[in-house]
């Protein structure tokens, strides 16, 4: 066999996809993740794998990647590395001054995150180059090494370097990164210029200096991660997925493990768009819900948004990444009452360990989970394909005691639950739509992760979305996604200039030197010249303004034309995102971008045939729901989902179970299967009246 494997370690549990290249066969696994030591859960999940393929060696296997939340969770844990941090003479303190914002407005007691590196750790060095790129002030070596002393008798672990305008004259940064390595050889070492060359010193200090809090960690978790499958007999390159939807090597994931903040989420995305391009459907809002949060994104025209950058627990984080946006509302989230007596779900959640109170393992306090297992929506007796068994009277118990507190029976307590953690999930939609500029009717909602198809009816409900569409393998795309993304890299430099017929020559440059290093990024993966593709990008907005908006500019000669289409798609832009353009003022470019991709060659979902068997074969029983349009509990039609076939029709309400995940079908909707085995779920026509 020559297989392909992804690796998706979540909050609850490590999807693992295998993908056999000459079968077109997909196997999936899920074990529990280990959170003492998530390496363990990837290797758990391997060997599960290769055994469920009758045993394969773990040669056969031709390509690998790994979506970790391990930069991630020492972040929002703060469970980084000590580090230092060396800057510019005067701001030091700009760490904690930030942009001087409360992070709630009325709120007199909010407080703001803990600097990543405490003020005795943050030195500031005599230099200063100006807004123009020249030296006002120059390094004083002698002061850096001095300061560089007094982190390692510290006992730093790590060290940011970031100086004011680095990202226009990176020579001082690169001398202290010199007497880092010879003074501090063991340390963890991040330097602006390398990390974001970008404009806007909060957010480039904040960047950077996140890069060093999580470089130990990634670092040693990804090395040790490495070792461990060469030693079980991995031949290939181990890769690891960014936030931007690409992949990269786990060496380079080292060097700049800001960049994987979102690395689990974002290949969830890009499965989704290939997938449902291959379905017809290209205008989407992808819906990844898992045990501890839920993930959404918005794909038009078969391509994921995308974002420079998002605050992520208070701290803004520059990188290229989709535009993904997070709520803490997962099948572990907890529901519980606020001092008013109010009913909340999350963000706390049970996590893996010990988990939903139906698994037994000592959690008494009701979670989503517990909720669908009283309402009689997922299996009462086990989960997974029958390989975890489950407690329902730990459910009803834990929901009962909320529902005491509420006065509420259980069922009300619990569709309570649902309807609140499908309002906190509708809110975070309708940032990257709604606040986008995007009407959520006009998509079709893509629901995927362990939960999605369990919600995605009510959600796409709630939102007044028509269509919801449920992946073959929902609840292991984002392990499947990286079987589909590509190699890539993102190479940036803040060059503020105006868009003009007469363009500044420096531009030019700029585009050209970082298509050049683009180019030599494509040579060092060795990606073959028909499998690359290189892309422009800038950041624009009207003079005055003090917020850009990306667009993806034409490869081409820097003319008149070229410009005149920039400023064109700039004015549109800004009329979709804002309701208005000002087609009379000056237009500004403020970053410009390079893209380049790798293409990799990628899982396909081949077209099957239909057995003939009538759609009554798949179903395997009843089971008494409560659901709200119903007004009571009733028996509802239980279908196994290896058992549809193509053109198969279920009219709701009804449940499809799966290995991986349960799919929830309401009254007035009518669910068919494609030609791909995907279930594209619509309302009725009655429903819709």
């Amino acid at each position: 066999m020559a297989l392909r494997l992804g690796v998706d370690t979540g909050g609850t549990f490590t999807d693992v996809c295998l993908y056999d290249n000459e079968s077109s066969a997909i196997t999936v696994v899920k074990v529990s993740t280990t959170p003492a030591n998530p390496g363990q859960g990837v290797l758990d999940g391997l060997e599960a794998s290769l055994r469920a393929v009758g045993g394969e060696p773990v040669e056969s296997i031709e390509y690998f990647a790994h979506g970790t939340t391990v930069a991630t969770n020492a972040l929002l844990q703060g469970r980084g590395a000590r580090a230092g941090l060396i800057t510019t003479k005067g701001f030091r303190d700009l760490l904690e001054l930030g942009r001087q914002r409360r992070p709630r407005l009325y709120d007199l007691k909010a407080q703001k995150p803990e600097p990543l590196a405490p003020r005795d750790l943050r030195r500031e060095v005599d230099e200063r180059v100006r807004f123009d790129g020249s030296v006002e002030t120059p390094l004083d070596l002698d002061q850096v090494r001095a300061e560089i002393h007094r982190l390692r008798d510290a006992g730093v672990e790590a060290v940011a370097v970031c100086f004011l305008y680095s990202y226009l004259r990176p020579d001082h940064e690169q001398q202290v990164r010199e007497l880092l390595e010879a003074e501090l050889p063991d340390a963890f070492i991040s330097i602006s210029h390398e990390v974001l060359p970008e404009f806007r010193e909060y957010e480039r200090l904040s960047t950077v200096m996140v890069n060093a809090f999580i470089g130990p960690v990634m670092q040693g978790y990804l090395s040790r991660l490495r070792t461990r499958l060469g030693e079980r007999g991995l031949q290939v390159i181990p890769h690891v997925t960014q936030s931007n939807g690409g992949i990269m090597s786990f060496e380079m994931a080292e060097r700049l493990p800001v960049r994987t903040v979102l690395s689990g989420p974002s290949t969830g995305v890009v499965g989704a768009a290939r997938l449902s391009s291959a379905a017809g459907y290209d205008d989407i809002i992808t819906f990844d819900m898992g045990g501890t949060s839920s993930d959404v994104a918005l794909v038009k025209d078969g391509r994921p948004t995308a974002s420079n950058g998002m605050v992520l627990d208070g701290r803004p984080v520059q990188a290229a990444m989709l535009d993904i946006n997070t709520v803490g509302a997962g099948g572990g989230s907890i529901a519980w009452t606020d001092e008013g007596g109010h009913l909340k779900v999350g963000p706390r959640s049970a996590g893996a360990d010990p988990g939903p109170a139906c698994y037994g393992l000592g959690n008494d306090e009701p979670t989503v989970t517990d909720a669908n297992v009283v309402l009689g929506i997922l299996n009462q007796e086990a989960l997974l394909g029958g390989s975890m068994p489950i407690d329902a009277s730990l459910s009803y118990a834990a929901v009962e005691r909320l529902g005491r507190r509420l006065g509420l029976d259980p069922l009300e307590t619990a569709q309570g639950i649902i309807s609140v953690v499908t309002a906190n999930m509708a809110r975070a939609i309708r940032v990257i739509s709604v606040q986008r500029g995007y009407d959520p009717s006009d998509y079709a909602l893509v629901a995927f992760g362990g939960a999605g198809p369990l919600h995605g009816a009510r959600l796409a409900e709630e939102l007044g979305m028509r269509r919801v569409i449920i992946p073959q393998r929902p609840g292991a795309l984002s392990a499947l996604g990286m079987l589909m993304t590509d190699l890539r890299s993102d190479f940036t430099r803040t060059r503020i200039t105006r868009l003009t017929a007469d363009l500044d020559p420096a531009l030019e440059a700029d585009l050209t030197a970082l298509t050049e290093d683009a180019i030599a990024w494509c040579e060092r993966e060795r990606i073959a010249d028909s499998a690359r593709e290189i892309r422009w990008a800038a950041d624009l907005r009207y003079v005055g303004q003090n917020y850009e908006l990306t667009l993806e500019l034409p490869r081409a000669a820097l003319d008149a034309s070229w410009v005149a289409r920039a400023c064109e798609a700039f004015h549109l832009a800004h009329q979709a995102r804002y309701g208005y353009d000002s087609r009379d003022s000056a237009i500004e470019l403020v970053t410009v971008r390079v893209e380049a991709v790798g293409q990799v060659p990628r899982a396909e979902f081949p077209v099957v045939e239909p057995t003939g068997a009538p759609v009554g074969s798949a179903r395997i029983g009843s089971r008494s729901l409560y659901l709200p349009e119903l007004g009571d509990r009733a028996d509802c039609p239980l279908y196994d989902r290896v058992l549809l076939q193509p053109g198969h029709v279920i009219e709701g309400p009804a449940v499809i179970e799966q290995y991986d995940t349960t799919s929830l079908i309401l009254p007035g909707q009518r669910a068919v299967v494609d030609e791909r085995l995907i279930i594209v779920t619509e309302q009725t026509e009655e429903h819709q009246r």
